[in-house]
């Protein structure tokens, strides 16, 4: 059903890239929109076990386009910056299809947003005030991962 990489002497192993999912922090959703155009947001992410997991608001677009499919495609990029010469860049991409759904259960969208948060921020006194403020305006959202593919690319 998915693809496989033309260019697989650039694929990153599956390791690497459970690695980069969980090392950056942020990427971009790609879900069917309006009128079936793609629509694509910057969102934040943690990883969990072959799930990626992201907080938005409780209405808007996104949730829209995930009740008319759960089909979804979510791509981060690690910049490595240049070689030696200066004259070639690196970098490594990582995309992932799967299914997302919004979680229902009130305790488990606190206890993802907590994960969430705290990826992001160090202090735990600040992310419990701020789940206090805002986690009954917060939904969550999580991606199982069905297909995932890496690639270093070395550019001009």
């Amino acid at each position: 059903m998915f693809r496989e990489m033309r260019r697989f002497k650039q694929q990153l192993s599956e390791e690497r890239c459970i690695e980069l999912l969980k090392e950056e922090a942020r990427g971009v959703l790609a879900l069917i929109g309006d009128g079936g155009y793609p629509y694509t947001v910057p969102m934040d992410h943690f990883y969990e076990d072959g799930k990626l997991f992201f907080h938005c608001a409780k209405e808007g677009h996104k949730l829209d386009a995930i009740k008319n499919s759960d089909k979804v495609s979510y791509c981060i990029m690690k910049q490595l910056g240049p070689d030696e010469s200066g004259e070639f860049y690196y970098f490594d991409s990582v995309v992932v299809f799967g299914r997302i759904r919004q979680l229902e259960d009130h305790d488990e969208i606190i206890r993802q947003v907590r994960k969430l948060a705290l990826k992001y921020y160090t202090d735990p006194d600040a992310v419990e005030e701020d789940i206090r403020r805002n986690g009954p305006r917060t939904a969550m959202l999580e991606l199982s991962i069905e297909h995932m593919t890496g690639k270093h690319v070395h550019e001009k």
